[in-house]
Formats: structure tokens, sequence, C-alpha cells
């Protein structure tokens, strides 16, 4: 029995789901981000005790066939941009839609009516992110950075960069650095 888990987006999320599971007695197949497969047919009670536990986790267990879905589109896009060692090299529209077996509109359709937001944005949000997390590990320089992150050329990347974070990437790092600096300091 598959049991979809919203907000379940880490290793550490994992790791608290496994143990609640245990806690409850249940048996699991696999726990992946935002999925678990139960074993065993799972009581009204004992999902109902499985949802309060996860709800005081800051997780939710999802009842909606729609905020599954989206709930599956975020998951790939995190995967794909934080999880994995390169981007694919397909267009992310392809990638997401063979992932989850869904024509891409219709995922775009629903995502966008659910999230008032495109899934192109919310995949432009995450690789900003993980672009400010390249940037404080101050391993790889901006055109290093913009090659694994697929962009088309650092101008790419720092304009959209800017349009997101209102900074550009060289005073985001900057920034970054005297703040650490300063709690060093103390």
């Amino acid at each position: 029995m598959k049991l979809y888990i919203k907000y379940m987006v880490s290793l550490r999320c994992k790791m608290l789901v496994k143990e609640e599971l245990k806690n409850l007695g249940l048996h699991y197949t696999s726990v992946e981000l935002g999925v678990i497969d139960i074993r065993e047919n799972i009581t009204p009670e004992k999902r109902e005790k499985l949802r309060k536990v996860l709800l005081m986790s800051g997780l939710e267990l999802m009842e909606d066939k729609k905020a599954k879905l989206i709930e599956k589109i975020k998951i790939v896009i995190i995967e794909m941009v934080h999880y994995s060692e390169e981007l694919p090299k397909v267009k992310y529209s392809e990638y997401i839609s063979n992932i989850l077996g869904h024509d891409y509109t219709y995922l775009s359709n629903i995502f966008s009516e659910v999230k008032g937001s495109t899934i192109e944005h919310y995949i432009i949000e995450h690789k900003i992110e993980k672009v400010k997390e390249l940037l404080l590990y101050d391993e790889l320089n901006l055109t290093e950075i913009s090659y694994r992150m697929n962009y088309s050329s650092v101008a790419h990347l720092s304009s959209q960069f800017k349009k997101v974070t209102g900074l550009t990437p060289t005073f985001y790092k900057n920034l970054a650095e005297k703040k650490r600096r300063n709690l060093e300091n103390v």
C-alpha cells in the first residue's frame, strides 16, 4: 500500500518517517522522498495516528489525487536539482513527463492551477537555491557552476540569480562570507 507524504524532501525526513513507522508497528518495503510503501493494509486508526505524528513533524499524509501528483512533481524536481550528480541533458518537461508517465501539459496545468505558479518557476527557484549552496561551498567558480546547472552562459545564470534573489552571485557570495566571518569573531 502506497502512502504519499507532503513536505518530505530530505534524507532527515526519510529517517523520521522510518522511525515513526517502526513506532506504530508498520512494516515498509521502501521509504522514498514523498512516498512510503507499506507491506500490510493499514487500519483507519493507525492511519490517523500516522497522520497526527507526521503533522507534529511538519509532514502531511495526502489523500487528494491532485495533491499527490503535485508532490510527485516537486519530488522529481528536488531530486533532479539537489540530489543528482548532473542535471538531465533533455528538456526538463520531457524528463518530468517520462518519470511520472503523464503528458507534460497535463502536469503543468494541474501544477499551475493548484500552486499558482509554473513548474518552470519552481525549477528555477530550486536551481538558484542549488547555485547558492555551490557558491557557499567555494569549490567551483561561476563558470563551472553555470555549466553544472545547465545554464547557457554565466551571464544567463547571473541574470536569473539576480532576478530571483535581487543580488548578483558575487555579491551574494561576499555577503555570505562576511556573515561567516562575523560569526567566527563572536
